[in-house]
């Protein structure tokens, strides 16, 4: 599982056996551990049938339910949707059983992630069917005819990242077998919203808007014959475009709402140039509008924002959702704000039959009220967080770090973090910085962490709390045209501290700094690294609204990677296109760019390989230029030739990361837009690795301790315990032999028992992996064999052979081997995978499933794993390891072997004890008179009488001396060994007494 000494295989896995390729691996299972905290949620809705069934549509987690008013929350879509990314959800007025998504959420955001059409539900979301408008791109609406719940409409905004005939407004009459496109304009003219017209679901409003973006601009809204509010009036066949009151000039993103209680009254909120832009409102279906306010918290970041609703029990109340949540009480003309668990709003819903009771959204999570937004439910109940990139430290567990979009830096630990830690209960802290990252714990005192934010490097202190920011250029760089900047960093702007000095960090601008005192002092190592064209150094927001936030600076460096195994030999990627290397730590530098590769991408991640300095791997993201497909190349002569690298990969998986396993050469893993993939040949063939992963965006990947560590756009962090099989060259050629892969050396941490709750910290054990080529049922048999090849442990996959070993597992008394049967032992065909406990015999007990069960842990050392399938035997060793903490406290192996030897007796004394008890109460039944009446007496000593809080007698005595024992490895105490001797001494009397 975790691993703490290695063995270096350096293997390369050149020809594969095309067998592999067919593998199952989904008894690797991935393992979520938060945070719990929500993320970004695009669309909400309820439905007044059921007033505490409520849905969230994420950006990059899919779609999530609740039944308990927003107590606790439950992912739906997993498994169905091909895209996590969701734009509106629609549940059917009159059956909840009815939903409609339309996934690509509307916030067109730089790492926005692709629709790929509609879905429909008819189980309230237990099952889902995909029907149809995959190149819709972003969807911003969908609205169902009240009145029959197979015609449904869908405004698509199309391809956020370039021009497509599919934008437009479209309409389904047989619950989404057929489409038809009712109103086009252009193919960079899409919707963004649509509404209904309550009582006559004939009447349509439909909101026109211009947008697209691309690595350096945010182009929201156009020409007014570009954009604007059409309206249909007979179920979309003509339409008309509502002008009078409206803006004349550039108009930009639209929503609408129309009232349920006057349908006479319709307002829209506009992004358009100054003053005109705010909230319109019409009291006669949109034949003539009235600005009613220009509060530029209306039109605040319109491109990410915009979204009105009216309460539905009263026109003259208007809710604005965006940065912040605004409100109107006079019909859209005076507003002010509400208190919201989180800034950025998206959407809101409230119950027609009760408008207290509402769902409202934003970039925390989702919200639930009952009294109108005073209070809200808890957005930590939602592991939807949006993490940029993953990095490790050095502890025991280690903790994993990252920035989560629109919130903090966190540090989560990677398991239980102690013995004593609460199952379910998520540890998170904050380390500096902030939302965007990296953030990088200092190798060798995990207490230093680097941070970047937007730009701004600062030295996070966790002991103190105390953050210092030393920042390139000391300057705010928001607002600025990037051509005037002496300094362009990308809001993610890389952090690396070199591999070969923890005192040396690397921070990319358009230049490489290097700082060797935590960035009191920097310096420039290297020219401008990026292809910086003039015309792409522009304000970025046209042509309305401006918005210079960072996410826009292109031409600036976007990843660095020194080698591991070469001093000074420096990588780097810039977000227009250019790979760099240096090979004297910054003195000369090389345009290394692949010859083929197109021009203007992303270099999303450099790994320079940990076998050969030759050799490095990049990963290339053009999404933002309209190109969704995957570029993954390799060279092996220092960037002179490249080699691409993408067989096996789906063409519209963007790339976003890949790492090299350190420890077997050819052993890549790779993160793309829509899940994992493995290599086992160096990139030359690629094999999906998603097993129970969500599908959404892996945004980084880091290898510790034979884990696999993964973060996500949408879901959080991720890990897939223990990856040493994938490293064995056995895993290639797993054909017609049962094959028992070499368990990892395992950490003896105690922890907690292992919990399904979230997070999922697992309890402690050997992961165990092995092949069976056929299915091994009531043939298979695990046993654990210490290093004189005494028998540990049996597990047997069928429990009639448990009760065939029975009476030798107890014939053999004070033996430390015992048997028993495990479900989870598997026996299907493929590779499984089994965690042994490392427990060892505990005591007897009359009770069959527990007897000889949660006995102490084996001890640190070498211990054989023995499979047996039908009459072949399979043997592979492995250690277990002192928990590092444990031993700076000074318990070694030693003391961990008297202790355990002393527990031993203690619960050998309590087999013997509890076995005795069991005769003396079947004498008891047999005997009568003085005799019984004797024995009776013996018993009321050895065991407790019924009632609350009865005088603990010997047997309970003897098990309250096990768990204090037991609780921890140490020195025992004089008074335990003392006890011991006191409760043995008893157990003699007693015996004699009973005379049996």
């Amino acid at each position: 599982m975790k691993s703490f000494f290695r063995y270096l295989a350096v293997a390369s896995f050149v020809c594969i056996s095309s067998s592999l390729f067919s593998q199952d691996f989904s008894a690797f299972e991935y393992r979520t551990i938060g945070p719990s905290r929500g993320g970004r949620v695009t669309t909400v809705t309820g439905t007044p049938v059921l007033p505490g069934t409520f849905y969230l549509g994420a950006s990059g987690a899919g779609v999530w339910k609740t039944d308990d008013y927003g107590t606790s929350w439950n992912n739906i879509s997993d498994g169905f949707f091909d895209t996590p990314s969701i734009g509106a959800i629609e549940v059917a007025l009159n059956d909840p059983n009815i939903v409609y998504v339309g996934t690509g959420s509307d916030g067109l955001r730089s790492n926005i992630i692709s629709g790929k059409g509609v879905y429909k539900s008819i189980d309230a979301g237990k099952t889902w069917d995909h029907i149809g408008l995959a190149k819709a791109g972003q969807i911003g609406a969908v609205e169902i005819d009240p009145t029959n719940s197979n015609i449904v409409w869908v405004a698509a905004i199309g391809d956020a990242f370039k021009a497509n005939e599919e934008r437009g407004i479209y309409k389904t009459i047989d619950g989404g077998v057929s489409w038809e496109k009712m109103l086009h304009i252009s193919n960079t003219t899409g919707f963004a919203d649509l509404e209904l017209l309550p009582g006559n679901p004939n009447v349509v409003y439909a909101a026109a808007w211009k947008a697209q973006r691309t690595p350096w601009t945010i182009i929201s809204g156009g020409e007014n014959s570009e954009g604007g509010i059409y309206k249909s009036v007979n179920g979309g066949k003509d339409w008309t475009k509502l002008e009078t009151g409206l803006p004349k000039g550039l108009i930009g993103k639209i929503d609408l709402a129309v009232s349920a209680v006057d349908s006479s009254i319709l307002y829209a909120v506009i992004e358009a140039p100054g003053d005109e832009g705010g909230v319109y409102k019409s009291e006669d279906q949109g034949k003539t509008f009235v600005q009613t306010s220009s509060n530029e918290g209306l039109v605040n970041r319109p491109f990410y924002y915009t979204n009105i609703e009216l309460d539905p029990t009263n026109p003259d109340i208007v809710y604005s959702n965006a940065n912040p949540l605004l409100k109107s009480i006079d019909g859209g003309k005076n507003w002010a704000m509400m208190s919201v668990p989180h800034g950025d709003n998206h959407d809101i819903w409230l119950n027609p039959n009760n408008p207290e009771l509402l769902i409202q959204c934003n970039d925390g999570g989702a919200n639930v009220s009952h009294n109108g937004g005073k209070t809200w439910s808890s957005q930590f109940n939602q592991p939807t967080a949006e993490i940029y990139q993953v990095a490790v430290d050095d502890q025991y567990p280690y903790w994993i770090y990252g920035a989560q979009q629109d919130n903090t830096t966190i540090a989560i630990p990677s398991s239980a973090p102690s013995g004593t830690s609460a199952q379910g209960t998520q540890v998170m802290i904050e380390v500096g910085g902030c939302e965007t990252g990296p953030s990088i714990p200092k190798p060798g005192n995990h207490n230093i962490v680097y941070n970047n934010c937007k730009g701004r490097f600062s030295v996070y202190n966790k002991i103190t709390g105390v953050g210092r920011e030393y920042s390139i250029g000391a300057s705010n760089i928001y607002g600025h045209n990037p051509k005037d900047l002496k300094y362009r960093f990308q809001r993610v702007a890389p952090i690396h501290v070199s591999p070969h000095d923890p005192d040396v960090v690397y921070m990319g601008s358009q230049f490489v700094h290097k700082t060797r005192n935590d960035g009191v002092i920097w310096e420039t190592i290297s020219p401008d690294l990026t292809a910086f064209e003039a015309d792409k150094q522009v304000n970025s927001g046209s042509p309305i609204t401006r918005d210079i936030t960072g996410e826009e600076y292109y031409s600036t460096i976007y990843s660095i990677r020194e080698s591991k195994i070469q001093k000074d030999l420096i990588w780097t990627g810039s977000n227009d296109g250019v790979v760099s290397l240096t090979q004297d730590g910054g003195q000369t530098w090389t345009t290394v760019t692949p010859k083929k590769m197109l021009k203007g991408a992303r270099i999303e991640s450099i790994e320079p390989s940990q076998f050969d300095a030759a050799k490095a791997y990049i990963s290339v993201d053009r999404h933002l230029l309209g190109d969704a497909t995957p570029y993954f190349y390799k060279t092996e002569d220092y960037g002179k030739t490249w080699e691409l690298l993408t067989n096996g990969i789906p063409s519209d998986y963007t790339s976003k990361v890949l790492r090299e396993d350190p420890e077997t050469a050819g052993l890549l893993y790779a993160g793309t837009e829509y899940g994992m993939f493995v290599s086992f040949n160096d990139g030359q063939k690629w094999e999906a690795f998603q097993q129970n992963l969500p599908v959404t965006p892996i945004t980084d990947i880091a290898i510790n301790r034979g884990d696999l560590v993964l973060s996500t756009m949408g879901r959080g962090f991720w890990v897939l315990d223990n990856i040493t099989s994938l490293r064995n060259p056995a895993i290639a050629t797993l054909k017609d032999t049962p094959i028992l892969f070499q368990p990892d050396n395992t950490i003896r941490y105690r922890s907690p028992r292992g919990s399904g709750d979230f997070p999922n910290y697992p309890s402690t054990g050997v992961l165990i992996d092995y092949y069976l080529p056929k299915e091994g049922k009531n043939e298979v048999r695990l046993e654990i064999l210490d290093a004189n090849k005494k028998s540990i442990a049996t597990i047997v996959s069928d429990s009639t052979k448990v009760k065939s070993t029975k009476e030798e597992v107890d014939n053999m008394s004070l033996s430390m081997s015992f048997s028993y049967f495990d479900t989870k032992l598997e026996t299907k065909k493929g590779i499984n995978r089994f965690q042994w406990n490392m427990l060892q015999k505990g005591a007897w007990s009359d009770k069959e499933s527990r007897s000889y069960k949660n006995g102490p842990m084996v001890p640190p050392g070498t211990y054989i794993a023995k499979l047996t399938v039908g009459k072949e035997t399979f043997e592979q060793p492995f250690e277990i390891l002192v928990d590092p903490r444990l031993a700076e406290e000074g318990i070694d192996e030693k003391i961990i072997a008297d202790h355990l030897a002393f527990e031993n007796k203690v619960l050998d004394l309590l087999t013997e004890a509890r076995k005795f008890q069991s005769e003396l109460e079947a004498e008891i039944k047999k005997s009568t008179g003085d005799k019984k009446q004797s024995l009776e007496t013996v018993l009321k000593a050895i065991k407790n009488e019924e009632g609350a809080y009865p005088q603990q007698m010997l047997v309970p005595q003897i098990a309250y001396l096990s768990y204090i024992v037991g609780g921890a490895d140490k020195i025992p105490g004089n008074e335990e060994v003392e006890r011991l001797k006191d409760l043995q001494q008893q157990l003699t009397t007693l015996k004699s007494q009973a005379a049996l």
